[in-house]
């Protein structure tokens, strides 16, 4: 997979909300303005959302996506890739969470997309970068209220 964007936030709120927030995938168009509509097709024995649907509507990034979620390395790593699409063809990222203190948490986001028509990297670079600033802004926006 092609290099990964990323960026990172301070969001003063403890690390156990932070990932409680992060871990509720079926939540996140309550506070992602660029993901409209989640439906969860798998979970793991523990209840864990493994695979979902979303409508994602970032920009240049409109589509139709399935996910996989791996949870191997959570609390402090959640990972996904794409599964199907209707546009792209490739959507691996992470979120990684690290406690700073007891009421202040650090998130990591790490996004790669590739997509099935021709977009020159630094184009495609901008918006993966554009959608993870926005995404971090709007957690931490949820979670400060």
């Amino acid at each position: 997979m092609a290099d990964f964007s990323s960026a990172t936030i301070t969001i003063d709120a403890p690390f156990a909300q932070v990932s409680e927030t992060l871990f509720d995938i079926e939540k996140y168009p309550m506070w992602s303005t660029a993901i409209t509509n989640t439906t969860v097709v798998t979970r793991d024995d523990a209840g864990r959302v493994v695979q979902v649907k979303m409508t994602i509507n970032a920009g240049m990034m409109k589509d139709h996506v399935v996910l996989d979620y791996d949870w191997a390395q959570a609390p402090e790593r959640l990972t996904f890739s794409l599964n199907d699409a209707d546009l792209l063809t490739a959507m691996d990222g992470a979120y990684v969470i690290k406690a700073i203190d007891a009421d202040t948490t650090e998130v990591s986001y790490e996004l790669s997309v590739a997509i099935s028509m021709p977009v020159p990297a630094m184009m495609r670079q901008k918006a993966e970068k554009t959608t993870i600033d926005q995404a971090l802004a709007q957690l931490k926006a949820h979670l400060e209220g």
